[in-house]
């Protein structure tokens, strides 16, 4: 299977599943109707679809001086989607199957208690991901100036990785913090990230 197709098929994954991402949240915000399980199954879609397409946008580069960016970037792909799968499908299974689990236990492993390990585990893994925009991103060669500003987008997207890193040790989000404010700040970056998606899909259509 050529690069190309299969940056299309990575990219048209992670735009899917982030647009699905952000539908999920809009609905519960609005109507308080319960959609995080779905929330969940497609967030771990979005790392599928990321390693996918950040390894076909590495393979399609030409720039060997940019080898070790690309190398950096898909390791820091790989990182963000092991937290991201043990976060999400330990909401899907263990959290959401077992009813006996201690209070003490949720306040671990319940991603949705704001300040728990798994949701400071799940913005740190969302911080590789920045990371590994980042570098990937060098790895772009635009022809077009679509191009360019899918490459943009992937550098500024980096600056997520420092706020990602450095807000759980603030102790910013805590139980007492509402949850449609973090589900807000997802959303804004649903609003961000799709585009690069789409971009990303006429980066390899070209």
């Amino acid at each position: 299977m050529k690069n190309s197709t299969i940056g299309k098929i990575g990219a048209a994954i992670t735009g899917v599943s982030v647009a699905a991402f952000a539908l999920a949240m809009l609905i519960e915000i609005v109507t308080g109707l319960r959609t995080a399980s779905v929330s969940y199954f497609v967030c771990i879609f979005i790392a599928v679809g990321t390693i996918i397409f950040s390894a076909a946008i590495i393979g399609r580069n030409k720039d060997k001086q940019t080898t070790a960016a690309g190398l950096a970037g898909i390791a820091f792909a790989v990182v963000y989607a092991v937290l991201i799968f043990i976060v999400y499908y330990a909401m899907l299974t263990t959290v959401r199957l077992n009813q006996t689990l201690s209070d003490e236990a949720m306040s671990i492993i319940n991603y949705e208690r704001l300040g728990s390990l798994f949701f400071n585990y799940d913005l740190l893994g969302y911080g590789f991901m920045a990371l590994s925009t980042f570098f990937v991103g060098f790895t772009v060669n635009p022809v077009s100036n679509g191009d360019r500003v899918f490459q943009r987008l992937l550098w500024i997207h980096g600056v997520f990785f420092l706020s990602c890193l450095i807000i759980p040790m603030t102790g910013a989000f805590s139980a007492e913090t509402s949850p449609v404010f973090g589900m807000a700040v997802l959303e804004v970056w649903c609003v961000y990230f799709l585009p690069v998606c789409i971009l990303g899909w006429k980066y390899f259509r070209e």
